[in-house]
């Protein structure tokens, strides 16, 4: 089961063995070449072609498109293009992949972690090497990282042990979060269970047990275990102290959601997959145009969410379930595909993922070596037929100016660490006042590659000062005003020399075809008050050394989650 929407159930189920004494039961996670078992088989043509479902809110498109029926209805959008298709809900990714090699079925559902740990196993026979036709979503909330007291930033998972689901969507979450805190994957410990909900064998679980200081888990499971997503209580099923560090609400561009093929089928019946491409495009327009006139199509979308709740449930009641697991999810569409799958400098496309994934699963045990993984070719032009939405401009994700605010009074209250997920700085020299991308390029591209990975987080830019103009001055007994004066000064030159980073990263990005929201940028000058000397008293201390005054002119980036400040999000 994949990041379901059983909040219930879970609640439920902690209430009932959230003190069992049995522990939990870890396992080993070998590569998937050395599990599964099964040999390649012909694709077994005739009848309903099966494609898998699973638990995930970007499915209902999918159900919507077969015309809210497992097996196609004549009159919907997959059974006007000519399509016969048998939807079947499976969460088990394994015996997923074993129907795949078996000709079963020439489609595979996952994410792109999973689909690349099965690159491997898959790519033994050219007949059933993975071809990715379709991204459906980002995740965009679904899932997150809970963590015991002590972990407030990514850098403090070094050496801690965490729990994590086999072969299941967090495994590249993980690795992601860990390499841009600057850690490897063999920073932490790992503790592999076999579930990834609703049973005694989960992240979840195994988060209660002394020796584990954080889980990768889904949300409802990471609320419950936070009592309701602030900090546990210890009662009601939740652990004392534990907090969400960091969910796909601002992680919102790691775990993206796809469909692939058999290499074989993609060559013999090439026409039908564009046509379930196309399909799939259409239903997450028709969704979306549901869900913005649902008090005027009422019943539509009853209709739908119940065939979705007894799809992805078994129950037709279940329609809080299926409507909760479209929340935490988003749709990419048209647009969305085509910059994931042509845009090279897109820095989250499909080539980066499959790389950054791949490395890390190889460097993990999980992958025996790098293996192919390919993308549809596809002419987009032609998949544009019945659709709408086919040139997407993305609008600003922030109110720029309740995020001043939040940001202002965070600084006011010194409180910016809070919430803080990565930082780290960049220098310069004495009376500097430009930042061009040939001394920074670095640094530019990774704030490009955080912002473009982290699009629900903002991201400070905070400039400081050099104090020694003022304690000189200070030493030479200058009057209060005088302090005051200079010290403004250096307050106001270190948000010029922020906003000139801004600039120039901004004006670099352009330069690599990358466009970034503004938005999601927020500048501070904190002057001469935050030395990298310390604080003597209310005072800077004098720098002893010469890098160590050199070390005070510094521009700090610094990405902070804000989820808690939902105001800062405009609608979509």
């Amino acid at each position: 089961m994949r990041r379901q929407g059983l909040v219930h159930a879970v609640f439920l189920l902690f209430m009932l063995c959230g003190t069992a004494a049995r522990a939990v039961q870890y396992v080993d996670a070998p590569p998937l070449a050395k599990v599964v078992s099964a040999a390649a088989e012909d694709i077994k043509l005739g009848g309903p072609v099966r494609v898998p479902l699973i638990t995930w809110g970007g499915d209902e498109a999918t159900i919507l498109a077969n015309g809210n029926a497992a097996q196609t209805a004549p009159d919907s959008i997959f059974g006007k293009k000519g399509l016969k298709l048998q939807l079947v809900r499976e969460d088990d990714f394994k015996k997923q992949i074993e129907s795949y090699l078996r000709g079963e079925t020439p489609y595979l559902r996952g994410t792109m972690g999973m689909v690349s740990m099965a690159s491997e196993v898959l790519g033994r026979d050219p007949r059933t090497a993975p071809v990715v036709i379709y991204q459906l979503t980002w995740s965009n909330g679904g899932d997150c990282l809970v963590v015991k007291p002590g972990i407030k930033t990514a850098k403090d998972l070094k050496g801690k042990t965490v729990a994590l689901q086999a072969y299941g969507p967090h495994v590249d979450y993980l690795a992601k979060v860990l390499a841009d805190a600057g850690l490897a994957m063999s920073d932490v410990s790992i503790k592999w269970v076999k579930d990834l909900t609703g049973t005694a064998e989960t992240p979840a679980e195994a988060f209660r047990e002394d020796g584990i200081d954080a889980a990768m888990m889904i949300i409802p499971d990471g609320m419950a275990l936070t009592s309701g997503g602030t900090a546990g209580t210890g009662a009601e099923g939740s652990v004392k102290g534990a907090e969400i560090l960091l969910s796909t609400k601002t992680a919102n561009r790691i775990i993206a959601d796809v469909y692939a093929v058999r290499s074989d089928y993609f060559k013999s019946h090439h026409a039908e997959v564009e046509k379930f491409v196309n399909g799939l495009m259409q239903g997450e327009e028709q969704l979306a145009d549901l869900l913005k006139n649902k008090s005027a199509r009422m019943k539509e979308y009853t209709e739908t969410v119940k065939a979705s709740a007894q799809m992805l449930f078994d129950s037709p009641a279940a329609t809080a379930d299926a409507e909760s697991l479209r929340v935490d999810c988003e749709f990419v569409g048209f647009v969305g595909n085509v910059k994931f799958f042509t845009d090279p400098n897109y820095p989250r496309n499909f080539l980066n993922l499959r790389d950054q994934t791949q490395n890390a699963f190889v460097k993990l045990g999980l992958l025996g070596r790098k293996s192919p993984l390919a993308a549809a070719e596809f002419s987009y032009d032609a998949l544009k037929n019945g659709l709408r939405n086919t040139a997407g401009v993305e609008a600003p994700k922030f109110d720029s100016a309740k995020v001043a605010g939040v940001i202002q009074r965070k600084q006011q209250q010194d409180r910016l660490a809070e919430g803080e997920l990565f930082s780290f700085e960049v220098f310069f020299q004495p009376n500097q006042n430009q930042f061009s991308a040939d001394l920074y390029a670095d640094a530019f591209n990774k704030v490009i590659e955080l912002a473009s990975t982290y699009g629900g987080a903002v991201i400070t830019i905070e400039g400081h000062s050099d104090p020694m103009g003022w304690l000189q001055a200070k030493k030479r007994q200058e009057t209060e005003m005088a302090l005051n004066q200079i010290k403004q000064a250096a307050k106001n030159l270190s948000l010029s020399r922020a906003n000139a980073v801004r600039e120039s990263i901004m004006t670099f990005a352009a330069t690599k075809g990358v466009t970034l929201d503004e938005s999601q940028f927020a500048v501070i000058g904190h002057g001469i008050t935050k030395p990298k000397s310390s604080l003597c008293g209310d005072d800077p201390c004098p720098p002893k050394t010469e890098q160590a005054w050199r070390d005070n002119m510094r521009v700090e980036f610094r990405i902070i989650q804000l989820e808690a400040e939902a105001s800062v999000f405009k609608p979509l």
